[in-house]
């Protein structure tokens, strides 16, 4: 499956998350690289997100008195030593045989919280048993209430201690042949696209399934853990899921991998921060590269960022070892950040301007 052994330590030219980038290539197939680095269409979503956060500007403010400064935060009753979240990825056995039970116990080594995908590649069970520690289940909707419930209560039964509810994809199948020994274990059967003989396929096919806001006013009084809706970018769309009972929003645009063409999603989050403040939690998703990064969606707005790739990264090259570097290095980045921001603490950083947008 890989072409050169794992790391059993971070190599010295490893400074920043992005220096594991040419070590997980190396230990990929071609084909499972492309799957992880691809956006969709032409990509311009995946180069604007990048885009978005390099013309945001940073302002030092040096001489604060910063000793005592932490970026701890406390999410829907859980406490962190840190915003970053590893976000859900499907197939992480595609990346390294330990998958997601890696991932899951490098975030809580780290002191952090995991969303574990629907499309795991290992059973839900073992992934928590492996964290040791409640962790957050995402949610994609399935054929029908029914078994979308069956695999909520699943999770739930398993210790997962909050629902994160992926609106974005309506229907997410795999863009890789995947090898025998890897699939979505967790779902009862494979998706299958809606029959649309003589009529379109998109409308009355895999659109026919997907789930709508009746959907998730239906999920919100099936579950009494927290209920995340992942996926968002308008604000008006922020503002009606929190109306229905959702306790957080994930502003993202599915890391450029669904419609190509939308903004970056940083470019978004100022304002649904500013619809559905006191309301409930912001998250941000898409393109979070170092600890400079999440300074700057903190500063936009959101109280915690999930991170994707990059702790892939980690994982394909090290392993567990891998993202609770990756996870380490992001943190180290944040806090430097704000120390020489003049910020001790994360509410801080939304209490003054320490960035500026082009």
């Amino acid at each position: 499956m890989t072409h050169r052994a794992y790391l059993k330590s971070p190599a010295a030219d490893i400074q920043t998350a992005i220096d594991y980038l040419p070590h997980a290539e190396e230990r990929l197939r071609k084909e499972v690289w492309q799957y992880l680095q691809s956006g969709s269409g032409q990509g311009l979503t995946s180069t604007r997100n990048r885009k978005v956060f390099e013309d945001v500007s940073l302002m030092p403010r040096p001489l604060a008195d910063v000793k005592g400064g932490n970026s701890c935060v406390e999410l829907f009753g859980q406490s962190f030593s840190h915003p970053v979240i590893l976000a859900p990825l499907a197939y992480q056995r595609l990346f390294h045989p330990d998958g997601e039970a890696a991932s899951a116990m490098a975030a809580v080594a780290q002191g952090g919280q995991m969303a574990v995908s629907s499309l795991a590649s290992q059973p839900l069970e073992t992934i928590i048993e492996a964290a040791g520690q409640p962790l957050w289940f995402q949610l994609y909707w399935q054929a029908d209430r029914e078994s979308t419930l069956r695999l909520v209560k699943r999770a739930l039964s398993a210790g997962y201690s909050a629902v994160m509810f992926t609106v974005d994809a309506p229907v997410k199948q795999a863009a890789i042949a995947l090898p025998k020994d890897v699939s979505a274990v967790n779902l009862e059967t494979p998706i299958a696209l809606a029959d649309a003989t003589g009529a379109s396929i998109v409308f009355d096919g895999w659109m026919k399934q997907a789930p709508g806001w009746d959907d998730l006013m239906w999920l919100r009084d099936q579950i009494t853990v927290p209920l995340i809706i992942k996926g968002i970018l308008h604000p008006a769309d922020a503002e009606h899921a929190v109306s229905l009972g959702c306790d957080a929003v994930v502003v993202s645009n599915h890391g450029g991998r669904v419609l190509d063409g939308v903004p970056g999603s940083l470019q978004l989050l100022p304002e649904i921060s500013r619809v559905i403040s006191g309301k409930a939690k912001v998250l941000f998703d898409s393109g979070i590269r170092n600890g400079q990064d999440v300074f700057k969606a903190l500063a936009l707005g959101a109280d915690a960022v999930m991170v994707g790739r990059p702790y892939i990264w980690g994982l394909a090259s090290g392993g567990a070892l891998g993202v609770a570097h990756v996870i380490r290095l992001m943190r180290d980045e944040l806090e430097m950040t704000m120390a020489l921001s003049g910020v001790k603490n994360l509410p801080a950083i939304k209490s003054g301007t320490y960035v500026y947008q082009a």
